[in-house]
């Protein structure tokens, strides 16, 4: 009975989106961390993701096959080498991708939170 909430197309969304979004920070708290590591190459979620994700929504098999696609670690093959050693990791773009991801973060958790929310106050009858 209460499947249908957290299998709804917005919940599992969120809730996927989520998942990149705890990554993505995994993969830039690494950036930082290696920001003077010679030969380093600078880390994202990996590109597919955002396609898989995308190709299931639009044929409608997101919920079926919520557990099929996960969020994983890649080189990011955008990153072009900014310091003589190979190095790819630009520190100021990787404070102002950490604080866009905090908000997307935040975002998707206020998301759930009140898919949560709705499901408490149906089953207790109040907020």
């Amino acid at each position: 009975m209460v499947d249908p909430i957290f299998q709804s197309d917005n919940y599992v969304l969120a809730r996927k989106l989520l998942d990149a979004s705890v990554v993505r920070h995994q993969a830039i708290a690494s950036n930082i961390a290696n920001a003077e590591t010679p030969g380093y190459h600078r880390l994202d979620v990996a590109p597919d993701f955002a396609e898989q994700l995308k190709a299931q929504l639009n044929s409608g098999e997101l919920k079926s096959g919520s557990d099929s696609i996960q969020p994983r670690l890649a080189d990011d093959p955008t990153a072009r080498s900014v310091r003589p050693d190979g190095n790819s990791v630009d520190l100021e773009h990787e404070l102002l991708a950490m604080n866009r991801n905090a908000v997307e973060h935040q975002y998707l958790t206020e998301i759930i939170s009140q898919n949560i929310k709705q499901l408490k106050m149906a089953i207790t009858g109040r907020a």
